[in-house]
């Protein structure tokens, strides 16, 4: 029974549990983009929920295996990788990797059985194609510094539109502006993480934004990353009062700046990072239930 126990944790460990708020962050801004114009529907908004939960535990394995075959995680720092670590054998991260893409594309098609919109398909293959290849094949796009742009666009824009649009069936700018403050954040976690493993990345030859423009320039792309939301904010609150209260973010967003900007190891970035998606799942629930209750100012 103990073994089994262990077992276990190893594995949610390896899941990565503490990413799961950038899972949970655009589908909230989505669905209150929807409700503001009495359009939300919950069946729709769970099963979009469980589509980007799903992905984002697949790519979490998938990143533990394609990075442990390769050995880049042969010393990092941070949450137990499975395959790094030699704690699961490398077969076995990689089909719960497959297992948790195809759990989100059954969600995917339920939505599409459910909403008629067949291109929704297309969109969902893309999705779990990039989550595969952001550490996987032969030439992962993530070890060539582009993984802060897959994740605003697909953890951003796509997911918090497509949350959004499945539920009220046409474009609503509401939606646009949240998917890029979601991406915004989301590319923030993404890039404290890679300033964490910077010099590790850059010996294992992984070619992350930061490795390619230094530790100084990766902080300061980090912070425009990190205050970008709060921008957008500002004159939102003027037509949707009661998002006003998605400002109770920057109570997170200041301590995650100033350890960024002061610290010396790469253990002090780990806060750093968890305080970031934290700001972003409180940030997106504030934001998505001040456009649930909207009450127009004109």
């Amino acid at each position: 029974m103990a073994k089994k126990k262990t077992s276990l944790k190893l594995w949610v460990e390896g899941a990565r549990l503490r990413t799961l708020p950038l899972a949970i962050a655009p589908i909230a801004i989505g669905s209150g983009a929807a409700a503001s114009i009495q359009s939300f529907d919950l069946v729709l908004a769970l099963l979009a929920l469980s589509v980007a939960l799903f992905l984002q535990i697949g790519v979490n394995y998938a990143n533990d295996y394609s990075d442990g075959i390769r050995g880049t995680d042969a010393k990092r720092v941070g949450p137990l990788r499975l395959t790094g670590s030699k704690s699961v054998r490398p077969a076995a991260v990689k089909f719960a990797a497959f297992l948790f893409f195809g759990l989100a594309a059954l969600a995917g098609l339920a939505i599409v059985l459910l909403t008629g919109y067949w291109w929704f398909i297309a969109v969902g293959a893309v999705s779990i194609v990039a989550a595969w290849f952001y550490t996987g094949g032969k030439n992962p796009y993530g070890y060539a510094g582009l993984g802060e742009i897959a994740v605003f666009i697909f953890f951003g824009i796509v997911a918090t539109y497509g949350t959004a649009y499945i539920q009220i069936g046409y474009f609503e700018p509401l939606a646009l502006i949240g998917g890029v403050a979601a991406g915004f954040f989301a590319s923030a976690v993404l890039m404290v993480n890679n300033i964490r493993d910077l010099d590790l990345d850059k010996h294992a030859g992984k070619r992350t934004l930061a490795v390619k423009v230094g530790r100084k320039w990766a902080k300061a792309i980090y912070f425009a990353m990190l205050w970008l939301p709060m921008v957008i904010l500002v004159p939102i609150p003027f037509i949707y009062p009661a998002t006003f209260f998605a400002w109770l973010s920057i109570f997170l967003v200041i301590p995650a700046t100033l350890i960024v900007a002061t610290a010396k190891t790469p253990k002090e970035l780990i806060l750093a990072l968890k305080l970031t998606s934290f700001a972003a799942l409180l940030y997106a629930l504030l934001l998505g239930w001040g456009l649930a209750t909207v009450s127009f100012v004109l």
